[in-house]
């Protein structure tokens, strides 16, 4: 969602690097560069403003312009009130079960804004994750079929839906769910309202009714970040008619300029809580200001990188692999699963989000069409093989490659390039066995294999820890450590060129 943002101000703050001084104008005119970047994002115009005369009163002061490094000191500063605009780094966007239950969430937003998408995902995570028994509930009449999609939803997600009756108003549903819910023992009710094309008055005052009736402990905004300036507007009506406690922003994996997330906590006080960042029922994300503000800036995320790892790995698959790690074994059976692994964490374009300093290797990348594509076809082409190849590579001679690029639809050269591939990252595998202790990853390895972050298991790797090894504020990436080379990226083989560890990137030679 961010990304033309993190273009733009990746190529302002590109001039300040390195520089033994700055003065006055120059803050000056990386400042209107920056503004003008977060009104293009469609950032409101008097929250632009606001950031850009906070950033400049600390800019132009002492701090920086008698720094050593003046550049990364400006970066720093934005970096610190773009957090604080977002509402700060120890802001608390948990959802709040603090009630005697059944604990009411109402769901409010416009129509087509993913509130019944949002509904199952939210529920499915409290089920999930909190281990809350949870009641949704559809209120919405007047789409069609609205009530059936929530009951689907709810069969997929595993999570309860209260019976359909026809001819049942809003009102009458809500109060009916939370019978429902005290005679039925549940913990949570989520009450899916209906919604219109515009705010208008009918619409107010039925989600006015059943929010008397319900008496949500959580009202929580759903608004479309693809709506761009316009949801801040619907944000500022619904909270001040309503009383709205959180936000939820969806399609944030689309190519919204990203302005409405910047906008919304600055204009409502609204915090911002969840991010729905797919279409598939877990493809939700908690919302933290100082993550969200690193990836704008190009600094990446890598806590929430490993904590996504976490919540989709296999663990009994990542034993058996981390055991053959330790043993320097790595064959295409292996490759396959993290294929499938990058697949689940988001895609090619998932995980380079979150790397630091990936900004521009993303924009290689696509432009090259690298994508999940790529992905698709070295999976195809592993799939291909006989259970014997993909144990021993060495046996794919001429006959058998032709063999193999029939039947997954590729050609030959592919192949070749997907066993080059496996044999850098076998050598990798190799190296990280022999080191004493495994290395950083290996300790990473054994927290995902446990189903989590566990401070025996993983030798004291946690979120917390890794946040630490995150660049600061204008650094560029670490070395992380335990890593073969200098400055590679963590856990693909090499430091220079490409990055030959990912699949379908080129590994650093120009092509003809």
């Amino acid at each position: 969602m961010f990304e033309n943002l993190t273009g733009r101000l990746g190529d302002v703050f590109s001039s300040l690097r390195g520089r033994g001084s700055l003065s006055e104008k120059d803050v000056d005119e990386a400042m209107r560069e920056v503004r003008r970047a977060l009104i293009e994002a469609d950032v409101a115009l008097p929250v632009a403003r606001d950031f850009i005369d906070k950033v400049k009163a600390r800019a132009v002061g002492a701090e920086v312009l008698k720094s050593v490094t003046p550049g990364q000191q400006v970066i720093k500063i934005v970096h610190d009130e773009l957090v604080e605009m977002l509402g700060g780094a120890n802001a608390d966007g948990a959802l709040s079960f603090q009630a005697a239950p059944p604990v009411a969430f109402m769901m409010v937003g416009l129509q087509g804004s993913g509130k019944t998408t949002s509904t199952a995902k939210i529920a499915k995570r409290m089920t999930m994750r909190d281990k809350r028994k949870v009641l949704m509930v559809s209120l919405d009449t007047r789409r069609p079929a609205a009530q059936e999609q929530l009951r689907v939803l709810g069969e997929q997600a595993g999570v309860a839906t209260l019976p359909i009756v026809d001819g049942q108003q809003p009102v009458q549903i809500a109060r009916r769910a939370m019978e429902a819910a005290r005679t039925g023992g549940y913990d949570v009710v989520m009450l899916d309202t209906a919604g219109r094309i515009h705010i208008d008055e009918e619409l107010m005052a039925e989600v006015a009714e059943i929010r008397d009736i319900a008496k949500p402990h959580e009202t929580l905004l759903v608004a479309d970040s693809l709506t761009g300036q316009d949801a801040v507007n619907v944000a500022q009506q619904f909270n001040e008619r309503i009383g709205v406690t959180g936000i939820v922003l969806t399609r944030t994996d689309g190519d919204g300029r990203g302005g409405a997330a910047l906008s919304m906590r600055a204009v409502t006080g609204v915090p911002i809580k969840l991010l729905g960042t797919g279409e598939k029922v877990d493809a939700l994300e908690d919302f933290r200001a100082d993550r969200v503000a690193g990836r704008i800036l190009g600094m990446g995320d890598v806590v929430s990188l490993v904590e996504r790892a976490a919540e989709t790995i296999d663990a009994e698959k990542a034993q058996k692999i981390a055991a053959k790690m330790k043993k320097g074994e790595f064959d295409l059976d292996d490759m396959a699963e993290q294929l499938a692994q990058m697949k689940r964490m988001g895609g090619m374009a998932g995980v380079m989000s979150m790397l630091p300093g990936m900004g521009k290797m993303q924009k290689a990348a696509a432009g090259a069409h690298m994508d999940d594509s790529v992905v698709k076809r070295q999976a195809a082409i592993i799939s291909s093989m006989t259970k014997k190849e993909r144990r021993n590579p060495k046996l794919l001679n001429a006959s058998r490659k032709k063999r193999i690029a029939a039947g997954s639809g590729t050609e030959v050269q592919e192949i070749n390039r997907l066993l080059k591939l496996h044999r850098q990252m076998a050598d990798m595998m190799k190296m990280m066995g022999r080191q004493k202790g495994g290395g950083m990853f290996a300790k990473l390895g054994a927290a995902l294999g446990a189903g989590g972050f566990d401070e025996a298991t993983a030798g004291g790797v946690d979120p917390e820890a890794l946040e630490k090894m995150m660049p600061k504020a204008g650094a560029g990436m670490p070395r992380l450590p335990g890593l073969p080379g200098a400055g590679g990226l963590p856990g693909l083989p090499g430091s220079r060129g490409g990055m030959p560890g990912l699949p379908g990137l080129p590994s650093g030679k120009k092509k003809k």
